[in-house]
């Protein structure tokens, strides 16, 4: 008998260990389930304007929304009504319904009713009005594309097209596939 209980000793200290080692993963990890974290907001923002200066301390652009929801699991931030201004000698505004922008906030995804207007150069000339579905904006450059169709209007003048890439910095706006518009010229009279 005592032969049995010296040859049972081993398998009992290895279970009192088992057990005492899985209290302690238990005790460090939590009951955190180890499947997939949920989607839900970590925290959120009403009413928010944000101001974002260049080195020099001068105001490159400014965000206004009514909401936005920061989402811990993928890093992703969803903005409701953005409105962005772009600060320049001829101000950019850009709005949409919604904005989602990634982790890093390099790329920004304006979705349904997405409206660009560059403000006239001149005076008198009239604003240059973009529209599309989507358009997938990078803010530090000042870039955006899309595979939309798009609507541009200044004036009496329309352009139609089936895609775009426009720069903000340079002004200039690339319309892509099949392009159609009519463009008005304003004519002065001289007597």
């Amino acid at each position: 008998m005592k032969d049995r209980a010296a040859s049972l000793f081993p398998l009992v200290m290895l279970l009192l260990l088992a057990a005492l080692t899985f209290w302690l993963n238990r005790v460090i990890q939590g009951d955190n389930p180890r499947g997939p974290q949920r989607h839900d907001p970590d925290y959120w923002v009403e009413r928010l304007e944000v101001r974002r200066f260049n080195v020099e301390g001068k105001l490159q652009h400014t965000l206004v929304a009514d909401k936005l929801l920061h989402y811990p699991d993928d890093d992703t931030t969803i903005v409701t009504t953005p409105h962005i201004t772009y600060h320049q000698q001829t101000p950019s505004e850009l709005s949409a319904r919604m904005a989602y922008i990634g982790r890093d906030g390099k790329e920004v995804d304006l979705i349904d009713d997405v409206r660009v207007i560059r403000h006239g150069t001149l005076g008198d000339s009239p604003p240059t009005v973009l529209e599309t579905k989507t358009l997938k904006v990078f803010p530090d450059d000042e870039k955006g594309r899309t595979n939309d169709p798009v609507v541009i209007t200044q004036g009496k003048s329309i352009m139609h097209g089936t895609g775009l890439d426009i720069d903000n910095k340079s002004g200039i706006t690339v319309l892509r596939g099949r392009v159609t518009g009519i463009l008005h010229r304003n004519r002065t009279e001289t007597p």
